[in-house]
């Protein structure tokens, strides 16, 4: 099953339905991308043919699969802006509140960008590790079977067993089959590695998201994603991880930052 299909939603306007499919989850719990990938999709019904810029999610409860409702609410619609709201909800309980500023695809940008950063150095993607589930082990997780993500051979700490010393973790992905990305898949992306902390003498372990920031900056890239996460501060049981995704040609896709519990 596609990504599109997985994280389809029906219904509107103000109130959406989802199904979450078994087999996108870290350690029995649905990905956080996936899950605000398909809030930001429910948005995005709403945006008038905006695109997505800016997300942030707050994570409530967490959630294995089946049924999920997202109500959405436009807190506002500028001339160029639209900023929403989806509050996702299954289980009984409530999942996860984002909120999603959109904005005209065709807005004026001044002439010329300013990028003092460039692309992660990875070795192409057939010399890289692919991660993929394994039936004996927890790692890697089921979620690594739904997308492909490909690890620099130096950061592949859970499937080679000899974690580095430095909380980086490098890598690529792209959607399965072909799929083309968009604004949602994007979302996706920024959840799809292994936590940086993993790349670490930290144990591995599930280590929850308690929020999730993503800005949009291509939301149609294609081919391979190159992608570096980085974790410089764990204190007070909390880690932060920031990301950057590029796309082959060297352009900036997306940039997120992410605040997760320490894995127990």
């Amino acid at each position: 099953m596609s990504f599109a299909d997985a994280s389809a939603v029906f219904g509107g306007p103000g109130r959406w339905k989802g199904e979450v499919p078994e087999g996108w989850d870290i350690f029995g719990v649905t990905n956080g991308g996936f899950l605000m990938g398909m809030a930001t999709r429910a948005m995005a019904q709403e945006a008038v043919g905006r695109q997505l810029i800016s997300a942030t999610g707050s994570y409530l409860n967490p959630l294995s699969k089946g049924p999920v409702a997202i109500e959405v609410e436009v807190l506002k619609s500028g001339r160029s802006l639209s900023t929403l709201r989806a509050t996702m909800s299954g289980d009984g309980r409530s999942l996860l509140s984002v909120t999603g500023v959109y904005a005209e695809p065709d807005r004026p940008r001044p002439d010329g960008d300013l990028v003092r950063a460039k692309p992660p150095d990875l070795p192409p993607p057939d010399e890289c590790i692919r991660a993929m589930p394994s039936e004996t082990a927890p790692l890697p997780p089921p979620f690594t079977g739904k997308v492909e993500v490909r690890l620099h051979p130096d950061e592949a700490a859970l499937l080679t067993g000899a974690p580095g010393e430095d909380a980086v973790m490098r890598g690529w992905f792209r959607l399965l089959d072909g799929e083309e990305m968009d604004a949602n898949a994007v979302v996706l992306a920024t959840d799809a590695l292994p936590p940086a902390i993993f790349n670490s003498p930290y144990p591995a372990g599930w280590t929850p998201t308690v929020d999730l920031t993503v800005q949009v900056r291509d939301p149609a890239p294609r081919g391979w994603l190159s992608c570096l996460f980085t974790t410089r501060f764990v204190t007070g049981g909390m880690l932060e991880e920031d990301g950057e995704i590029w796309d082959e040609d060297g352009g900036l896709v997306a940039l997120s930052r992410q605040l997760a519990l320490v894995a127990r």
